[in-house]
């Protein structure tokens, strides 16, 4: 999660691309290399991909009709951002899903990006990652007006606080009244989630106990750094793999395409391994506990070299713990952060999006049936994901910054968050 700063440490073979480690392990299995981040054999590319035999049924979950998407555009025209395929006109500009996300995120977090090189970079598909700062001012360069836009959890939140402030109100009467319990089909989606977060979403005593040992604290060579990073690195990887195995069982994430689960799965570990570490974290200690049972301050994160995450990460726990997520509220809304259709590159945009709207549905339910007292608990849990995206921004610059460092990051972590060789 920042855990993940450091980033998943696999290494691949010196005659095996990472391209095709990801696209073999479609198909097998990997298991926990001793020790963690030693070398691996086999496909290590499992860690992000969903094998095509597993079980991932959508079949009779009703889906709510929507209005549609936009029409598709008869010709292949390009974002005037990036140079990417355009998808339609977002905030006023021609532009593709990842630059209309991006612009959206930036402008309801009132984010500030610092460019790291000069502030003269040429926008296309490759810098959109790598520079936020003229990322942003490119899409006002070209047209896009924050008036226009408001976020999807925005309005979402807006809708239901006057939803539970004024029940008389047009828009309350627009929107269907929550039955008093969830339907068969909601309740059967809350065991499959809950059977698959028992099994696989928390890794096992045997994984955790490879885990490279954390050093004496009072070790300042070299080498104590280095495997500082690596303990770190290690437990991304059995959470990267926990959230994997996870996803492979939300309920039709496997009838996407190939290319939209590693999308969802590259984009959303992250997200996902913050908000699971911070509904563990120990407020009068200011302490977070990973799946090892430890506990980890900010000075253990910074020495280990992973400076950019440790404030959002703390300063996001400590908003947390004013929202009940229990059990059953984190692996809907897990599956939720994985089925976003806005991640740049998702091809079918509105398969993921009905998905999503599914599991968002059954959220509400979920929230409505066992705490009827606290209306404003599912504005606030949905909140909580803008959050989330900023973290995951802080975290591309995190990686940025290990590399700018010299910190070794294998092939293979390069290639799942794009940092480049």
């Amino acid at each position: 999660m920042n855990i993940s700063p450091s980033g998943v440490i696999v290494p691949a073979t010196a005659d095996t691309t990472t391209e095709a480690l990801l696209a073999e392990a479609y198909t097998h299995g990997v298991s926990l290399p001793e020790p963690v981040h030693s070398t691996i054999k086999g496909d290590p590319g499992a860690l992000l991909v969903a094998a095509q035999d597993c079980n991932g049924s959508f079949e009779n979950i009703p889906v709510k009709r929507k209005k549609g998407p936009a029409p598709r555009l008869t010709e292949p025209e390009l974002c005037r951002v990036c140079g990417d395929r355009a998808s339609g006109y977002h905030y006023n500009v021609l532009s593709c899903e990842g630059c209309k996300g991006f612009f959206r995120r930036s402008i309801t977090k009132n984010a500030v990006y610092k460019c790291k090189y000069g502030g003269k970079c040429e926008m296309d598909m490759y810098m959109r990652r790598k520079c936020q700062e003229c990322r942003l001012r490119k899409c006002r360069e070209v047209g896009m007006l924050e008036e226009c836009l408001l976020s999807e959890d925005q309005i979402k939140a807006k809708r239901l606080r006057r939803q539970s402030t004024d029940p008389a109100s047009p828009a309350a009467a627009a929107t269907p009244t929550l039955p008093a319990k969830m339907s068969p089909e909601q309740t059967e989606i809350v065991e499959q989630l809950l059977k698959a977060q028992r099994e696989v979403l928390h890794p096992s005593k045997e994984d955790v106990e490879k885990v490279t040992p954390w050093p004496n604290d009072s070790d300042q060579s070299k080498e104590a750094a280095e495997a500082r990073f690596s303990h770190f690195t290690d437990l991304t990887i059995l959470g990267v793999q926990a959230i994997v195995e996870f996803s492979k069982r939300i309920p039709g994430f496997l009838r996407l395409t190939r290319e939209d689960q590693i999308v969802l799965l590259k984009s959303s570990a992250i997200e996902i391994l913050v908000l699971d570490v911070a509904r563990r974290y120990d407020e009068k200690m200011d302490m977070l506990y990973f799946w090892n049972g430890l506990p980890y301050s900010r000075h253990n994160f910074k020495h280990a070299g992973l400076t950019e995450l440790v404030n959002p990460m703390y300063d996001f726990s400590k908003r947390i713990r004013n929202v009940h997520i229990d059990d059953t509220a984190y692996a809907i809304l897990a599956s939720i952060i994985v089925l976003s259709p806005d991640r740049a590159d998702v091809s079918d945009h509105h398969t993921v999006e009905k998905m999503q709207e599914v599991f968002l549905e059954t959220l509400q339910a979920y929230i409505k049936t066992t705490m009827p007292s606290d209306r404003l608990l599912l504005p606030r849990i949905l909140m909580k994901l803008t959050d989330l995206r900023a973290i995951n921004n802080t975290h591309c610059e995190q990686l940025l910054a290990l590399k700018v460092e010299n910190h070794k990051i294998p092939p293979l972590l390069s290639e799942i968050w794009d940092v480049p060789q």
